[in-house]
């Protein structure tokens, strides 16, 4: 059934109906169907190379994507629907048939998405073809709303001029002037000013929120504007004083600095100018990550941060990498859905992970060489090159 299939698949010249699905479930049909020659293809094939203003998109063969056809398919499905739910432009009639569509296992689904979508290999403008794949988690913290106790560090909410003064307020002049202070409305409190800025780094969090009877329950801190000054990194700069080795500069090496120089806390942490605002929301799926740039929720392993002027949001990924601390291949359908201060390039992208302290640590650790290709409608000849807002 499955050789019949695939020979209907690669012989017919137009698209089955909407909402059908290729009913197979022999791994190996995908890998048949990826050799060159062999890809369904519907009659409409993109002519003309979309083009973007951070990188160059080469048309690629299935049969180039490493990996392709071992992933579990299926499991990047939710991901792509949550992406439809605010389709990116060129992508309305796609998304319209993937909505009537279940494929169900992990062969029908990629034989679906080679159907409908082609992949380009993603390479820089000077044809370099290897970036950066880093990771990112959402942190999950204790807090109160009100300072008690050693819960004394407070996250902001955004403060109403943020978006008429740029750039705002450095994190010094806020954490030392008592007038900027009464301008800001803390939305909650936490232990460490460490945490606090890790918080900020990843852009959300999850709060267990505890009152004064000691209930408690999870609230998001959603990422809601930040001062418009540059991003430093306080690790880099104890590396680059002779402070710390750049094996030490994680987070665990900064509380230990921390720990053997307390009156240092304001100096490392007004190293870093940039400060982020925050905006409460509850958490409705505890299963589903913080919404991203896109205005989608982040899938765990599913959804990626990227640079809008090179993959624009929206946009299904194949990510060639390794695991993190392994020689063992990281080959996955994902999902560009955000983005941060830090990714920016043609080939970079940022994992992201879930939360909790096993996402935390492989997001800490996840920093190898990428190559990404994207998958993209069939029926769309060209792409505007300037990226999405």
């Amino acid at each position: 059934m499955a050789l019949a299939i695939l020979g209907l698949l690669v012989g017919c010249s137009t698209p089955p109906l909407p909402g059908t699905a290729p009913a197979v479930r022999d791994a190996g049909s995908i890998a048949s169907a990826a050799q060159p020659g062999r890809t369904p293809t519907p009659a409409t094939n993109p002519a003309v190379a979309p083009q973007r203003e951070r990188s160059r998109w080469i048309a690629a063969e299935w049969s180039e994507l490493p990996g392709w056809g071992a992933d579990r398919a299926s499991e990047f499905w939710p991901a792509l629907q949550r992406s439809c739910a605010r389709p990116a432009p060129g992508w309305a009639e796609t998304c319209a048939m993937a909505a009537m569509t279940e494929p169900g296992d992990d062969v029908s689904t990629a034989l679906w998405l080679m159907q409908h979508l082609q992949p380009w290999r993603i390479e820089s403008h000077a044809g370099e073809s290897q970036g950066l794949l880093t990771g990112y988690y959402e942190p999950q913290l204790d807090a109160t709303r009100r300072p008690q106790g050693a819960f004394r560090v407070p996250l902001h909410a955004a403060p109403a001029d943020l978006a008429r003064r740029r750039p705002w307020f450095s994190r010094q002049q806020i954490d030392s002037e008592a007038a900027l202070q009464a301008q800001l409305r803390p939305l909650a409190y936490v232990e460490d000013p460490i945490d606090a800025l890790v918080l900020q780094i990843q852009g959300s969090g999850r709060l267990r929120l505890q009152d004064e009877t000691g209930t408690s329950r999870w609230v998001r801190l959603a990422f809601a504007g930040h001062n418009d000054l540059p991003y430093q990194s306080v690790g880099k700069q104890l590396v680059e004083r002779g402070e710390l080795k750049a094996s030490e500069a994680g987070w665990n090496g900064i509380r230990d600095w921390l720990r053997r120089n307390p009156g240092r806390e304001r100096e490392l942490l007004w190293g870093n100018p940039r400060y982020v605002f925050f905006r409460e929301e509850p958490i409705s799926d505890p299963d589903l990550g913080p919404r991203g740039a896109q205005g989608v929720p982040l899938t765990p392993g599913r959804s990626i941060a990227v640079d809008p002027a090179s993959i624009p949001y929206g946009t299904p990924v194949w990510l060639a990498a390794t695991e993190p601390l392994s020689s063992t291949p990281l080959q996955r359908l994902v999902m560009a859905q955000d983005t941060g201060s830090a990714i920016s390039g043609a080939v970079r992208a940022d994992l992201f992970w879930g939360w909790g302290e096993q996402a935390a640590l492989q997001a800490g650790r996840t920093r190898q060489p990428l190559r990404v290709w994207v998958l993209w409608p069939r029926t769309i000849q060209t792409l505007s090159s300037r990226a999405p807002s």
